[in-house]
């Protein structure tokens, strides 16, 4: 029996050694391909993966494949991020929510009201200089705040507001040549620190507003300013006024103290009305210039200065004192006789121009 048994138990072991290899050779045979609809269904949460499952159920060699990139998001690329504050209260704390930003309002430089359309859509802007000629302009239009030199001739603006000018400290020329200007406000030009020109011929002013400290030339001819229309000693302080033009006005005196700056000083009477030339200006019909490029309506009367005082122009206590600057003196047309008051030109390079007969 002994030798029968161990023929058994060896024909077992024979038979087992054979067994495995036959086992992993039929795995290698009959290993179906990956089917892809299976994988869609698959219930991992009940499977129980091993190691030696694991080549089973995963494929990595089509990992590329199974995976679609048609839905990925694309790249963001993140730039250089600032440097983590050193100090930890500077952090985030977690869970808190980032205040609100407040946005604030456009600051904006003031804009000074103006009537109708800014200059530079009415007028020409070029560089700091404005070309207002001929506009068919009622009152002054809003300026850049850069602009220089203003021409507004021959237009209808029939005021000077205290606030047409404001803020434009490069100013250094107005020239309102041929309006229908018949009040100035006080102020209009005195706060102007660069005003070096203003030029008012031909309009309707009756009365002189304030000067800033800065000019050098006044042309105010062809207005109806009377001599109760320049302020007292108007002009003592200005002193770098060179030229002062206010010939064909209704001065019936030399406005003094004039200032030693002084070059040129216009008072005549060039324009005489003639009774037969009418212009209807604003409804007016009455004796007007000639030389008008729009003729102005003028009063009957003119410069009527009749008489002159020895300190007029001269000290006359101080009979060194010479006035080299003032070489130019209109005063021809007035009714005054130049040659009666002789003491009153001892001080000045050149006589005045007027009637000495």
């Amino acid at each position: 029996m002994r030798p029968l048994a161990w023929v058994g138990i060896a024909s077992l072991c024979l038979g087992a050694a054979w067994a495995v290899p036959a086992k992993e050779g039929s795995r290698k045979v009959e290993k179906p391909k990956l089917d892809l609809a299976l994988y869609e269904n698959l219930d991992l949460d009940n499977y129980d993966l091993t190691l030696d499952s694991y080549g089973d159920v995963v494929d990595l060699s089509n990992y590329e494949e199974l995976y679609d990139y048609g839905d990925i998001a694309p790249k963001i690329e993140v730039g250089t991020l600032a440097p983590r504050p050193k100090d930890p209260e500077a952090l985030p704390k977690v869970g808190a929510t980032a205040p609100t930003p407040k946005l604030q309002p456009p600051t904006s430089s003031p804009v000074r009201p103006a009537q109708g359309l800014p200059s530079c859509l009415r007028c020409l802007c070029i560089g700091t200089s404005v070309y207002c000629d001929d506009a068919d302009l009622e009152h002054v239009p809003l300026l850049p705040p850069d602009t220089t030199y203003l021409y507004a001739r021959f237009n209808r603006i029939s005021a000077i507001r205290a606030g047409d000018f404001t803020g434009l400290k490069k100013l250094k020329r107005i020239d309102l040549t041929s309006n229908s200007i018949s009040w100035a406000d006080a102020d209009a030009f005195r706060l102007l620190p660069s005003l070096q020109e203003l030029i008012l011929p031909e309009n309707r002013l009756t009365a002189l507003p304030e000067l800033p400290r800065s000019i050098v030339r006044l042309d105010a001819r062809l207005n109806r300013i009377p001599s109760t229309g320049l302020q007292p000693e108007a002009f003592r302080d200005l002193k770098q006024l060179q030229f002062l033009h206010l010939s064909d006005n209704q001065l019936d005196y030399v406005p003094t103290p004039l200032p030693e700056s002084l070059r040129s000083l216009h008072l005549q009477v060039r324009h005489v009305p003639s009774l037969t030339a009418n212009c209807h200006r604003g409804g007016c019909r009455a004796p007007c210039t000639s030389e008008s490029r729009f003729p102005l309506c003028l009063p009957f009367q003119n410069n009527n200065i009749q008489t002159m005082h020895k300190d007029t122009f001269c000290d006359s206590q101080d009979h060194s004192h010479i006035r080299r600057a003032l070489e130019d003196i209109r005063l021809d047309g007035n009714p005054i006789n130049l040659s009666l008051f002789p003491n009153a030109y001892f001080c000045l390079p050149r006589l005045p121009t007027g009637r000495f007969a």
